[in-house]
């Protein structure tokens, strides 16, 4: 089995917040939504189904987790969850903060516009706060 090791075009649109049990969490560079990416520390894996039962239950719970952390955090009225791969083949989850009035409401974050990146002070601060809210809470 290979090392894992993190798809670049991930490395390149996030900022890792930490691990959970199973998976690394990222948070996506881009103001406009408050936006996490959860990735199984597996290799060659591309499908939920690829992964084993019990591997499947943790993303499960760490998706969960990670959800309710981030529209606590946020006050989101909505999370988006989903795992599309169509670009990045290895497999990962987003869970993106939504309401009303966000940019491309009620459409789909993908595909949306160009990335606003965070200010260097703000995304640390915001990688703080939600290591914090979802690894401590």
């Amino acid at each position: 089995m290979r090392r894992f090791e993190l798809d670049p075009r991930l490395a390149a649109d996030t900022t890792t917040v930490g691990t959970l049990g199973l998976c690394t969490l990222l948070l996506m560079n881009d103001r406009r939504w408050p936006w996490l990416i959860l990735v199984p520390q597996r290799s060659d894996v591309t499908e939920i189904h690829d992964l084993t039962p019990l591997d499947q239950t943790m993303l499960t719970f760490e998706t969960s987790l990670t959800a309710k952390a981030l529209q606590t955090f946020t006050g989101a009225e909505k999370i988006n969850v989903g795992a599309l791969g169509n670009r990045v083949r290895m497999l990962h989850v987003h869970v993106v903060a939504r309401r009303t009035g966000d940019a491309n409401w009620p459409g789909p974050v993908w595909g949306f516009g160009e990335a606003e990146p965070y200010e260097a002070e703000t995304l640390d601060k915001l990688r703080n706060d939600l290591v914090q809210a979802v690894l401590s809470g």
